[in-house]
């Protein structure tokens, strides 16, 4: 395993190394009168959001006459079919507005372009290497990660204080077992101590059970990834399972829920906390009733301390961009420290960069922001973030498998079993 990181950690590094060089792009020669035509197709959805990057946009244009950049709206519910469909049909974007976990197929698959020697020093200095991990496949890098966004726990005030319990910080959080004896008391008739909306239940248990000391995914020394449930892979599911069956302190008609759908009873009293997405909280600004006192809290720790995975937002480039240069502009553009905030804000998640993060707006208590900011520098790229065949994988085995296991109908050997066992079976398939 310890070799296994270190060959990950180096490809990043040299990866980024390259990056650094500022080495000279393909030209940019643009149409008859000089003018280069780039399309954007971008994902935001909230209306901030939306807004903001059309700004941006209309920025770039009255100050980049010979670029001009045309603004295309694109969905997150259909992205990955949209694009590999446009990257058939020679119809792709230059630049491309994603999520790093949707970018190994693209990226092998060549569709994207290296990165390395497009990206101007700033940028490339400003965004962490872990960040940058996220992006990195094989020997490219094919994304820029720019937004990032922990799941929190958002908690009722009034319940929280009325319980006497401690109250966490990013400096002295709850641990699994803490959280646990926790929810259990804040449990009374009629209320749960937490909701956990589990929906779609493989990313929250992989990326949150990095706290707990879990990876799951492990690459050997010939490049092929395994799947194997250690101790630490263990924790976080067994306290989720444990809260619904056996101390009854968590919902479990919440499990088939999307974290949207747990905020009607959360407001009304059903729920005392929520596990969500940093982003949830400009829901809970915008629907909750008058006078409803929230707060914002780190989620739980282990041996990985406050450790989460995470798959940023990227900008990619396509490969069969004959603008590759100015759409590398572009994106420098938009992610200066000023325009990510910008970003950020609009979506209500981190940013990446450094000098963005140190940003005095998103350091106030206010909405929560400042325990985000606390709890970003400790983000890891999600454990299956490069492991071909992992979609499969967690559609047709891990998905049913962990909804069985946290609703009580098979047990923890029968979950290990299912997720190891069948999964290596599939991940086998794409590594031959």
């Amino acid at each position: 395993m310890r070799a296994s990181l270190t060959r990950t950690v180096a490809a990043a590094a040299a990866a980024l190394a390259l990056l650094l060089t500022g080495c000279a792009g393909p030209d940019d020669d643009g149409g008859g009168d000089g003018r280069i035509e780039l399309t954007f197709q971008s994902l935001a959805w909230q209306k901030e959001s939306v807004d903001a990057n059309r700004q941006l946009v209309e920025e770039w244009n009255e100050t980049h006459p010979d670029i001009h950049v045309s603004y295309v709206q694109g969905s997150w519910d259909t992205v990955h079919d949209q694009l590999l469909t446009s990257f058939e049909g020679d119809e792709a974007p230059d630049v491309i507005h994603d999520a790093s976990d949707d970018l190994a197929d693209f990226a092998y698959g060549g569709y994207l372009a290296d990165l390395r020697g497009l990206l101007p020093d700033r940028l490339t200095a400003d965004i962490p290497r872990e960040s940058w991990r996220t992006t990195t496949f094989g020997d490219g890098v094919y994304g820029v990660p720019f937004l990032q966004e922990p799941r929190v726990l958002i908690a009722n005030t009034r319940i929280l204080k009325e319980s006497g319990v401690r109250i966490p910080t990013p400096r002295n959080p709850w641990s699994w077992d803490e959280f646990r004896q926790v929810t259990g008391e804040l449990t009374k008739e009629g209320r749960y101590g937490v909701a956990w909306p589990l929906k779609e239940p493989v990313s929250v248990t992989l990326n949150l059970g990095l706290s707990g000391g879990g990876k799951l995914f492990h690459r050997g020394a010939d490049g092929k990834v395994t799947i194997r449930a250690d101790e630490g892979d263990r924790v976080v599911p067994g306290v989720i399972h444990d809260q619904v069956n056996t101390d009854r302190s968590a919902s479990r008609t919440a499990l088939g829920m999307g974290g949207s759908d747990t905020l009607p009873g959360f407001f009304g009293g059903k729920y005392a906390m929520v596990p969500l997405g940093f982003s949830y909280r400009q829901q809970v600004v915008e629907q909750a009733p008058e006078g409803f006192e929230w707060t914002v809290l780190p989620a739980p720790a282990g041996s990985g301390g406050l450790a989460q995975g995470v798959s940023p937002q990227t900008l990619s480039v396509s490969e069969a961009s004959p603008h590759k240069k100015a759409a590398a502009q572009f994106i420098d553009f938009l992610l200066r420290p000023p325009n990510m905030v910008r970003l950020a804000k609009g979506d209500w998640m981190l940013p990446t960069g450094t000098e963005a993060l140190a940003d005095p707006s998103l350091h106030t208590e206010e909405n929560g922001w400042a325990t985000g900011v606390a709890v970003a520098k400790e983000l890891r790229p999600a454990p299956a973030q490069s492991v071909r065949g992992y979609p499969e994988w967690k559609d047709k085995v891990a998905t049913p498998a962990l909804q069985e296991y946290y609703s009580g109908a098979i047990g923890a050997e029968e979950l290990r079993k299912r997720l190891v066992d069948d999964g290596n079976r599939v991940l086998a398939r794409y590594q031959r």
